[in-house]
């Protein structure tokens, strides 16, 4: 049986600890028999061959990657490559890129009030990326995005309006999947750090998500 392909790159700002969070989703790919290839090099997201993964990660915050390159990998998730992302990573990343937001289907603009404790709740219990999971107490960035309305709500936050009053009792999804052409798209706002990705629901939703989107789930 040949084993599924994965392809992680990462890079961007230190802050986020994108290698060591890289190597995170490198060994959570690997206990499900992936063969996982780690690169900081943004290019390898527009190898020709990147469409013969079965999965995409970006772990980068901003980043550029030229037109055809950039074309290369949306044409790879078009055709049924999957792509997923946490935190930083499709959120932020090659925020330049109309074609590469639109397949990450979120944009990140604001984290009030920096590192807070806020609820996280589950909107879709029988989805199998949830499932077992029951809402909870998170403290990171609460990530405020804006987002596609065609991506499917599996938790959700809601802001206090504490920091910022505006955007009081406005909800915003947390964890999301959606599709692009024939990929599959999973998001996570969780995962500050790497470190944060080793809490017990953050790493199960995390690692539900990267075989969802892959189609090993």
């Amino acid at each position: 049986m040949t084993r599924r392909k994965a392809l992680v790159v990462y890079g961007g700002m230190a802050l986020h600890t994108p290698r060591e969070g890289a190597e995170t989703v490198r060994d959570i790919l690997e206990a499900h028999d992936f063969t996982v290839d780690v690169t900081d090099d943004y290019d390898a997201l527009g190898a020709e061959d990147v469409g013969t993964n079965a999965l995409v990660v970006p772990v980068i915050t901003d980043g550029e990657l030229s037109k055809e390159k950039m074309a290369k990998l949306i044409a790879a998730v078009q055709a049924g490559t999957g792509l997923a992302g946490y935190h930083m990573g499709l959120a932020t990343s090659f925020r330049a890129s109309v074609p590469f937001r639109y397949a990450a289907s979120c944009y990140w603009v604001s984290h009030p009030g920096d590192i807070i404790t806020y609820r996280v709740d589950v909107t879709r219990p029988d989805h199998p990326i949830m499932d077992g999971i029951e809402s909870f107490e998170h403290t990171s960035e609460q990530y405020y995005l804006n987002y596609d309305p065609a991506v499917e709500v599996l938790a959700s936050t809601t802001f206090s309006g504490a920091f910022h009053p505006w955007r009081k009792n406005v909800v915003m999804p947390v964890v999301f999947t959606t599709t692009h052409g024939k990929g599959r798209v999973f998001y996570s706002s969780l995962g500050h750090t790497a470190d944060e990705l080793e809490i017990p629901n953050v790493r199960a939703i995390l690692t539900r998500g990267l075989l969802w989107a892959a189609r090993a789930l």
